[in-house]
């Protein structure tokens, strides 16, 4: 992509010598650097994972500090004519309540702080990702959970969202990556039938990633499955559901999604046959409480659910795609894409930082900045992460196997000859 392309306020950013002051203003300003010295020495340095994806101990519960409140200036207001709301169900759920701005059109700050504010999700892997959709899909600063390329995560296929999705049809298959597909979402619903018992754990959702892995292959002739979107933005599209989304009390710290909660948090509206998807209204559900500030969800916290959904799914660790028609998955040799950087071995032993290394050689590419001005990124990803060691340039000629790779793409886009839709 040329610099000539990009929105005339990035362009002007970039060709600025303050941008990377700017950037390292909102970036580490007081707001979020304090809250990321302060909170991050909070994190666990064991694993998290127990039997059954538990935490090895019951995190700690305090309803005082966990309630989120759903009331008063958060209580819920539907979307209105020019108000963005896109495929991620908690962010969406986060405009209708007032703790991102209503519009949809938010600044790294407000996602740093909302996140963390609603979710009990890390600091670190709030600023990882509130920063990467700043640089990716916005004007540096701010981004819009829908939007379009270089405004929002609804123009980011390939880049941030990504085909495979729990709920959200494959962008080549269905022509949208934003609508829900009632199919996906009562093939998962219906995974845990029993409304008294239901618990949509982690345990349920690494099946359910097994089989919508397979689905893509199956049904989208141009499913591509690449290092940054799939490898970490993909899970999180399934571990991010229950663990930020289960209802926490003292009874069940760790939490548990049950099937109203997650009605809830997906706006499906009615029961049985008479269920149906309502576009941007989901919602924050009643006496809803979030992960304690002692157990929030890290980027180490991240990387083991990653793991252990490869357990089962040894998949979720490779790169590949579909060339063209249905069931024509092939691997792509991360050796190869990366000139002999990384092979398969490294990228199991820690998959986020494969991701970050990869984001760090493709954001020149994606963006069209250089890495003097995006060493300020580069930085900020290297404390939150990790030094993990460069893969310097990317093969990308090892791409053109992969019909469905772009850079851009989203929120519609043509149905692929051949596609099946359920």
């Amino acid at each position: 992509m040329k610099i000539a392309q990009l929105s005339p306020w990035l362009l002007l950013a970039i060709t600025s010598n303050a941008f990377p002051t700017l950037l390292m203003e909102e970036l580490a300003g007081n707001s979020v650097g304090e809250t990321v010295k302060a909170k991050t020495k909070r994190q666990s340095t064991t694993s998290p994972q127990g039997e059954g994806a538990l935490p090895l101990a019951p995190p700690p519960f305090d309803a005082a500090s966990q309630y989120v409140s759903n009331q008063g200036a958060h209580a819920f207001v539907a979307p209105g004519s020019g108000d963005a709301r896109g495929p991620c169900p908690g962010l969406n759920a986060m405009a209708n309540h007032n703790y991102l701005p209503h519009n949809g059109v938010a600044s790294i700050t407000d996602f740093f702080n909302g996140v963390i504010e609603v979710f009990g999700m890390a600091p670190d892997l709030a600023l990882f990702l509130a920063t990467y959709g700043a640089i990716v899909d916005g004007n540096l600063l701010s981004w819009s959970i829908n939007g379009g390329e270089h405004v929002g995560i609804g123009g980011s296929h390939n880049n941030y969202e990504t085909d495979s999705s729990p709920t959200r049809g494959d962008l080549n298959q269905y022509g949208s990556s934003v609508n829900l597909v009632k199919s996906q979402f009562d093939a998962l619903f219906k995974l845990q039938p029993d409304a008294e018992t239901a618990n949509y754990n982690l345990e349920v959702l690494r099946d359910f990633r097994k089989t919508r892995f397979q689905e893509s292959i199956d049904k989208n002739p141009y499913y591509a499955y690449l290092p940054i979107s799939g490898i970490l933005v993909s899970q999180a599209a399934f571990t991010f559901i229950y663990r930020f989304m289960a209802n926490k009390s003292a009874e069940y710290p760790e939490g548990i999604l049950n099937q109203q909660t997650l009605k809830s948090f997906f706006s499906i509206y009615g029961d049985g046959d008479d269920a149906e998807w309502v576009p941007g209204h989901e919602r924050i559900p009643d006496n809803w409480y979030k992960r304690n500030d002692g157990d929030q969800y890290s980027i180490a916290y991240f990387n083991t659910d990653i793991l252990y959904f490869a357990e089962t799914a040894p998949e979720i660790l490779g790169i590949g795609c579909n060339k063209g028609t249905v069931d024509s998955y092939d691997l792509l040799d991360p050796a190869l894409l990366t000139n002999g950087a990384t092979d398969a071995e490294q990228i199991s032993k820690n998959p986020v930082c494969f991701a970050s290394a990869f984001a760090e050689a493709e954001l020149p590419l994606i963006t069209g900045l250089d890495t003097t001005a995006l060493q300020p990124l580069f930085t900020l990803l290297n404390n939150i992460t990790g030094d993990c060691s460069s893969i310097g340039e990317v093969n990308q000629s090892a791409l053109t196997i992969c019909p469905g790779f772009s850079l851009y793409g989203g929120p519609t886009g043509p149905v692929a000859p051949g596609a099946i839709q359920s």
